[in-house]
């Protein structure tokens, strides 16, 4: 039923990797994230400032041009350093973990963001009961901001999703094998590039409304035991 001149089981493993590539690197996003609002948040005005200079220029480059940069600038500027020292070296990047932790990189300063509304929205009384308690900070991060801080980070972290597994599809300029370049390789071998593309939108579509239905899900699971104004 997917057989598409042959080619369909190629893009079924493009869409596979695909999703790989977008939990990998929504793990390495949410984690940049956490990271990033602690620095928010933080009583240094250097690192206050470091996270917030990460989160400006991050969203503000495109994202192909960051992994452009990252995927061939690097390893030439790594080669060209090397020769100007005097030990010239050949570097190669691998395109899956180049492309996942651009792409991880990226979306991690717009989590950070996602998680600052989150942790705002946590009551302020109850981090000072917290304190009265004799929580330490840690404890009270883990047990208290934590999960109501992921309650209300669930919406904006599904949006997230939603951009980023779409933004997956620019790492096939790095010849990584995802959906995308597998469509195109399709495309160019038969020569119906509206009929593997329209096949790839199609993926892409299924997988946004997959993790449309799942975010829902878990929304609504995070809210049990809620009380509702």
């Amino acid at each position: 039923m997917f057989d598409l001149d042959g080619y369909g089981p190629l893009l079924m493993q493009g869409a596979k990797l695909t999703i790989y590539v977008g939990v990998c690197a929504m793990v390495i996003a949410i984690g940049l994230g956490l990271i990033g609002v602690l620095c928010k948040f933080s009583r240094s005005a250097t690192v206050r400032f470091l996270i917030n200079t990460y989160t400006t220029v991050v969203r503000g480059v495109p994202e192909l041009v960051l992994i452009l940069l990252v995927y061939y600038g690097v390893p030439t500027l790594i080669q060209d350093l090397s020769a100007a020292l005097g030990h010239p070296v050949y570097v190669s990047l691998d395109p899956f973990i180049s492309g996942t932790a651009t792409i991880g990189f990226i979306y991690g300063a717009f989590s950070t963001e996602v998680f600052r509304g989150a942790y705002l929205a946590v009551p302020a009384g109850q981090l000072e009961a917290a304190r009265a308690c004799g929580m330490s900070g840690a404890l009270t991060f883990r047990r208290i901001t934590l999960p109501q801080m992921m309650r209300h980070a669930l919406p904006g972290l599904g949006n997230v999703w939603m951009v980023l597994i779409k933004a997956t599809a620019l790492i096939s300029v790095i010849q990584l094998p995802e959906l995308m370049r597998s469509a195109d390789i399709a495309a160019r071998n038969t020569r119906k590039p509206f009929t593997f593309f329209f096949a790839a939108s199609l993926i892409y579509l299924a997988i946004t409304i997959i993790s449309n239905i799942l975010q829902q899900w878990a929304e609504k699971r995070a809210a049990r035991g809620v009380r509702r104004a």
